[in-house]
This record gives structure tokens, C-alpha cells and sequence, in this order.
């Protein structure tokens, strides 16, 4: 048993609260429909047009199939098309068909072809939501990506996974990141219930053993995102490039969020697949969620999380981004439904409120995806709105148990709350 009793009044229990989340997801998803292209989906603007020039992206094309698959499965209509076009669109221009493995654009038409385990980690999630959802094609798109992952970039003698190949798969890069592995063990979770092989979830334990019970806990269980191939931490990383989008400098608590919430969904995956399952996953979620809040949230006064800290703690970028308040929610609903503990549900709502006080955009649609440290819409490191997946899975979430992963336990009918 991984769940407590919930307050009483927590929103969780409330019908209403719900429809609202019902509400909000379907219009983040009519927004976010404007995003194909012939080769897959690109980036909106703030209003939802496409960008001149646009073009299809691996990352956004993984994570709108992933998104599209669960809203099919819940029972929404116009959303199995899109999951079919985006398993083609992955499965045809944005695979390299001569080495294997996904490019980060069709035909690497940026001049990338390099091969990075964060896009083929979102292409193993993608497969398996799209799988789950039945669309044509997903099953052979599922394969691939288990073989490549298994072939290149899980290391068992690490425990983790290696970080970027050449195109041919040579020269491995001499990095090791937090970020890929990440969303590895999101992928993985989901690879778990689709395939019901359980060594995924034996990976995803091996990762959290060293990225988070081992270094983040050593760092007063402050995420530390970057690390030399013998995981020697790399403190003055991108220190020139501190507001870089995926590798920033210093620590980026909304990853403290995000592992908080995967940890306790392991933490229930291996105890419904009777595996052995440590105590300290549940404290080590905690203590994640803890450090977020205390030297992230509202630190220059005014509300809101800021993008990173320096090891001093101290707000290096004080944007607000609103992927990480989609990840502290979500991770505060999961540490409430784990733990019945009533501050959680002061957070839950904490966060809710800021969300849509500054970050729902109801003139435009969707979020706005970058706050400035005033709290006004801005675009210093992301522009337009090109993200769906982080804002919808924060509305699918709080209706769903922390295991199975969330298409498949929205295929099961799963739900912890009807929306």
C-alpha cells in the first residue's frame, strides 16, 4: 500500500476541481493541435500559429504523440490521427535509417547528427503511450526503441545511461547528465507496464540509487545535473551559459520537482510488481520536494520559482518557467496522495493559484511559458508556447494512482478521481 487517506477537504476529493482540470486539459490540447507539420509537430507562437520556416522536432514530436495517445485513450475524439501521424513521422523522416536511432530534426536538417539519450528516451515514451493507444505502427516504433537503447545507450556497468553518440554511434560523449536520465526513468516506468518486464524497473531503481540517493543527497538533496564519465560532479558547468534550456549551470529545481514525483511512482511501479523496494524512496522524495520549495520558491519575494540556483543557493536565473510549476504540482499532488500529510495540499493549491494568476494564458490560449522575475510574460531563454506535455500531464495526473504509468493506467480505467 503506497497511498494514505487524504484530507477531507483536499481538492483532490473535489468534483469540482476536477472539472476544472478537465476543462483546462482539453484547452491546452485544442491549442496545442496547430503544431503539425508534414514531418511531424514544431513550435507555436504565443498565439498558437506555427513559427515561420517551421519545422518538425524530435522533442516536440515525441512528447505532443505521448500527450495526443493519452487523450485518446481517455475517450477524447480527434486525437487517434495525431498519435498515427506522429508514430509515421518518428518512425519514417526523424529515424536515421542507415545507423538506427532518432535524429533531433527530419533528416538532421539543423546539421545535428548526433544521437542524445534525452530525444530517444521521449521516443521510448511516445512509443509506449502510442502502443497503448493502438495506433498503427506504434509496436515496430516500440521495438526499435528498446533495441537502440538497449544497444547504445543503457550501461550496465554504470547504471545509468550513456548521454550522446556520433551518428555512426562513435565517440561516446565524455558527460554524464542528469536531465537524460531523468526522463530515462520516465521511460522506463511506462516500458515497465507496456512490455511487463521488470527489469526496467531494476534500471530505473539503479539510476535513483546514484543521481538522487547518492549525489542529490549528498547536496542537501539538491539536484546536481552534471557529471564527468566518472560521476565526479562538474560544479562550473555552462557557468558562461547560465540560462542554457537543457544544461544550465548550477541547480534547476523544478528537476528537484520532477525526480520527487518519479521517485514515489517507482516507488509504488516496484511494490505492485512485488520487487524489492528500499524505505528511502518515499524520504528521498520528501527531502527533493522540501529543498525545492524552501530555497526556490519566492525567494526574492515576490512568488513564483526561479530557474536556477547557484551551490550557494543563491538565484542565478530568476525567470519563472512554466514547465517547473507543472512539476511542482505534480509532484505535490503525488507526496499528498502518498503521505496524507495536509502541507501538501497547501502547496498543491499554493501552486495552482500561481499557475493561474500569471503563467494561463486565457486571451492567446495555453501557458505562458516563461515568466521574468516580476512575474510578466517573457522569452529570455523559451519563446512562443511549444510545450504541451508538461501543463497537460499536470491536469491528468491528480485523477490518476502512482502506478501504473499514466497511459497505461488511462487504458486500465485507472483513475483515482473520474475527471
Amino acid at each position: 500500500m503506497t497511498t494514505r487517506p487524504l484530507p477531507s477537504s483536499s481538492w483532490l476529493n473535489a468534483p469540482a476541481h476536477h472539472a476544472w482540470l478537465a476543462a483546462e486539459g482539453q484547452r491546452l490540447l485544442a491549442f496545442a493541435k496547430a503544431s503539425r507539420l508534414p514531418d511531424g509537430f514544431g513550435n507555436l507562437d504565443d498565439k498558437g500559429q506555427l513559427l515561420a520556416n517551421a519545422h518538425a522536432e524530435t522533442m516536440n514530436t515525441a512528447r505532443m504523440t505521448h500527450s495526443f495517445a493519452m487523450a485518446h485513450v481517455m475517450g477524447l475524439p480527434g486525437y487517434a490521427e495525431l498519435v498515427a501521424h506522429g508514430v509515421e513521422a518518428l518512425s519514417g523522416p526523424l529515424r536515421d535509417r542507415k545507423h538506427g536511432g532518432w535524429f533531433a530534426t527530419p533528416n538532421a536538417l539543423d546539421g545535428n547528427t548526433g544521437k542524445a539519450a534525452y530525444l530517444h528516451a521521449f521516443v521510448a515514451l511516445a512509443a509506449s503511450s502510442a502502443a497503448v493507444a493502438g495506433a498503427p505502427g506504434a509496436q515496430a516504433l516500440l521495438n526499435d526503441a528498446i533495441h537502440i537503447i538497449d544497444q547504445f545507450f543503457w550501461s550496465e556497468e554504470e547504471g545509468v545511461m550513456l548521454e550522446s553518440f556520433a551518428q555512426d554511434w562513435s565517440g561516446v560523449e565524455a558527460y554524464r547528465g542528469a536531465n537524460s536520465n531523468m526522463h530515462a526513468t520516465e521511460a522506463f516506468l511506462a516500458l515497465a507496464d507496456v512490455t511487463a518486464d521488470t527489469r526496467w524497473l531494476d534500471r530505473a531503481l539503479r539510476i535513483v540509487e546514484r543521481v538522487i540517493h547518492t549525489h542529490a543527497a549528498a547536496n542537501q538533496f539538491m539536484v546536481i545535473e552534471h557529471f564527468d564519465p566518472q560521476w565526479k560532479p562538474l560544479p562550473d558547468y555552462n557557468q558562461d551559459n547560465p540560462a542554457d534550456g537543457f544544461r544550465p549551470y548550477g541547480i534547476t529545481p523544478g528537476h528537484g520537482f520532477e525526480w520527487a514525483r518519479l521517485v514515489l511512482h517507482l516507488e509504488a511501479a516496484r511494490l505492485q510488481a512485488g520487487l524489492s523496494t528500499p524505505d528511502w524512496l518515499v524520504s528521498d522524495a520528501k527531502n527533493l520536494f522540501a529543498s525545492a520549495c524552501e530555497y526556490a520558491w519566492a525567494v526574492e519575494g515576490a512568488a513564483g520559482i526561479v530557474y536556477t540556483l547557484d551551490w550557494n543557493h543563491r538565484p542565478v536565473v530568476r525567470e519563472r518557467l512554466h514547465w517547473t510549476h507543472a512539476e511542482a504540482s505534480a509532484a505535490a499532488q503525488a507526496l499528498l496522495k502518498r503521505t496524507g500529510e495536509l502541507h501538501y495540499e497547501t502547496w498543491y493549491r499554493r501552486i495552482w493559484e500561481f499557475c493561474e494568476t500569471h503563467f494561463i494564458d486565457r486571451i492567446n490560449g495555453s501557458w505562458h511559458h516563461e515568466l521574468s522575475p516580476h512575474n510578466q510574460p517573457s522569452s529570455k531563454i523559451w519563446g512562443g508556447k511549444p510545450d504541451l506535455y508538461h501543463a497537460w500531464q499536470a491536469v491528468v495526473l491528480p485523477a490518476l494512482p502512482l502506478s501504473p504509468s499514466m497511459t497505461s493506467a488511462l487504458a486500465q480505467g485507472a483513475y483515482v478521481t473520474k475527471w
